[in-house]
């Protein structure tokens, strides 16, 4: 009869132990789930405190106020209002997967490497960002190789390391919001902000 209860209690053991790693999964899975969203955190309207209106998408271009209307503020980049040199290209354009620098952005480049070393006291931020295929942490990194791409071009152009600050928003910031190739093209880019 000891025998018997042994077997007996071991079975059920056994049988909660496959029930409890199979609740614990489900419980993994739901949480998983339950922290996912298809919305995009840009697609968010953003006030517009020049008194124009709604200002369109966060991040559609860079317009709005970088203040979410349900109280979220946006991120607020240093020197990000500083005047921005007229009638001189700042956007760098990249071929889908590639961080290598076309040879049609010497003149953009150039032209940029000469503004900085007349003017030493500036400096610029070199924001990496790409479509949205591919991961978080890929596009994170491949931001962030476009930018130090552009950087060494200005580099080898004279511009001091110290002026040039190389940063990834992989594509967390699109520059066009569709899900086509010309708007993809538009997403790969890295553009110079002077500070």
């Amino acid at each position: 009869m000891n025998n018997n209860f042994k077997s007996t209690h071991s079975s059920a053991t056994g049988g909660n132990r496959v029930w409890l790693t199979r609740f614990a999964g489900l419980l993994v899975v739901a949480s998983l789930v339950a922290c996912g969203s298809s919305v995009k955190l840009d697609d968010v309207p953003v006030e517009d405190r020049t008194g124009g209106g709604a200002a369109g998408l966060a991040g559609a271009g860079g317009t709005g106020s970088g203040v979410d209307p349900r109280g979220v503020s946006g991120v607020e980049v240093p020197g990000m209002d500083s005047q921005q040199p007229e009638a001189m290209a700042r956007v760098v354009y990249f071929d889908y997967d590639s961080f290598e620098v076309r040879a049609e952005y010497a003149a953009t480049l150039e032209a940029n490497a000469r503004y900085l070393k007349t003017n030493s006291g500036r400096k610029i931020a070199l924001e990496g960002h790409t479509d949205e295929r591919g991961g978080r942490e890929y596009n994170l990194a491949l931001g962030q190789k476009r930018a130090e791409a552009v950087r060494r071009s200005l580099s080898l152009m004279g511009v001091s390391e110290s002026q040039m600050e190389p940063v990834s928003f992989g594509e967390e910031k699109p520059a066009a919001l569709g899900m086509d190739e010309e708007s993809y093209a538009k997403n790969r880019r890295v553009e110079l902000t002077y500070r």
